[in-house]
């Protein structure tokens, strides 16, 4: 059963399949706002493994808060139907599983909403169907990855190949955070959620292949043809995607609005991405959210393992590692659980808020519970 975000009892949305020609494209519906928003998010993704990351968790249910999001992942990579390495899919076919998901959903004029390389599919949909696309919103996008003589901007082909390969090479032990996320290249938790997310988005092969075509990509003639209202929000350091490449886009779509922020991290959920979201809410509803205020009365709640180091001692190094794995993710899913939001963990301890006591204390129960029938037992306060 879907629960909507904004219910207590909140969980990660049901997986659907939309059918695209001879693929099935995986999908999943959150929220029930008054405008449907298509997220066309990085070009490799596993629907399933975003809501493992509270960072990503938490800002999804912030756009679900407003709208009716709709996720996908991409033909060939997470959920949705693999491909052959000799028959990636093209421009025309993604547009075409992206109208196919619209359809399954029945949301015949969303707001587009392009995240890095998914905005070069979003300016294209939004140019070819004009009549699909209420209005288009891209984030660290750009009209052509590579730079040369003409547009000096972004990375050297040269460069990037070279990074592609040692990306690959490391595929499934997180090294993409060093390039898109400088600012948790050194968090071990995030790393290892990323380095899961490359192993489930698609294989090295796959995954090397999609990025090179989808980053020969150039579409700065389709820009005056964006007829909609369009927002570009780009950081001013970003590491991966240069603030330039934001500003072209809004200097070459008609009317686009620009708006920079600052900070050094690719992925929007990472950094301040509230500053993101207040801009797109802004821009999607209308109504720019309330001023954040600097006090908010809350319920901490701090759980960690009793005996925790005779327990590392007895198991070793790997399978302390693994029941403590096990334990955080089930703590996770109980946080999720119980509108919790992860502030922090500490070797075994996991650091939580919630926004009154009872939610706390029902949480804590139920993770003392869980831990207990894992053979575990913890202390919370």
């Amino acid at each position: 059963m879907i629960v909507s975000s904004r219910t207590p009892g909140w969980t990660a949305p049901q997986t659907h399949y939309a059918r695209s020609g001879d693929a099935y494209i995986a999908y999943q519906v959150v929220g029930d706002g008054p405008v449907d928003l298509v997220l066309v998010a990085e070009l490799l993704s596993h629907s399933e493994h975003r809501w493992d990351e509270p960072k990503l968790a938490r800002s999804l249910r912030r756009l679900a808060s407003f709208t009716r999001l709709i996720q996908f992942d991409r033909r060939g990579t997470g959920l949705s139907d693999p491909v052959p390495l000799d028959r990636l899919p093209t421009l025309e076919q993604r547009m075409a599983d992206l109208s196919a998901v619209l359809d399954a959903v029945g949301a015949p004029r969303p707001v587009v909403l392009g995240f890095g390389e998914g905005g070069v599919e979003s300016i294209l949909y939004a140019a070819s169907h004009p009549e699909r696309v209420s209005s288009l919103v891209v984030y660290g996008a750009w009209p052509r990855f590579y730079a040369d003589e003409e547009y000096p901007v972004g990375w050297h082909p040269d460069v990037l190949e070279t990074l592609i390969e040692a990306v690959t090479a490391a595929w499934g032990q997180g090294g993409l955070a060093a390039h898109v996320a400088p600012s948790l290249a050194d968090d071990e938790r995030f790393r290892n959620w990323l380095a899961a997310w490359e192993r489930l988005a698609a294989t090295p092969g796959t995954a090397a292949a999609l990025m090179r075509i989808a980053l020969s990509v150039d579409i700065r003639h389709v820009l005056p043809s964006v007829r909609v209202p369009t927002l570009v929000v780009h950081r001013t350091d970003d590491h991966f995607s240069p603030v330039a490449h934001g500003r072209y886009l809004a200097g070459h779509i008609p009317g686009a609005e620009l708006v920079e922020l600052p900070g050094v991290d690719h992925p929007f959920f990472v950094g301040d991405s509230d500053a993101v979201i207040d801009e797109i809410e802004a821009f999607v509803t209308g109504n720019r959210p309330l001023p954040k205020v600097d006090r908010v009365l809350a319920t901490v709640l701090f759980v960690d393992i009793v005996g925790s180091t005779q327990q590392a001692v007895a198991l070793g190094d790997s399978g302390w590692r693994d029941r403590l794995e096990a334990y955080l993710a089930m703590a996770r899913r109980q946080l999720d659980r119980f509108a919790g939001q992860e502030i922090d963990t500490a070797g075994d301890g996991l650091f939580a808020s919630f926004d009154g006591p009872a939610r706390a204390v029902t949480c804590a129960t139920a993770i003392r519970e869980a831990a207990g029938r894992m053979g575990i037992e913890v202390r919370a306060g």
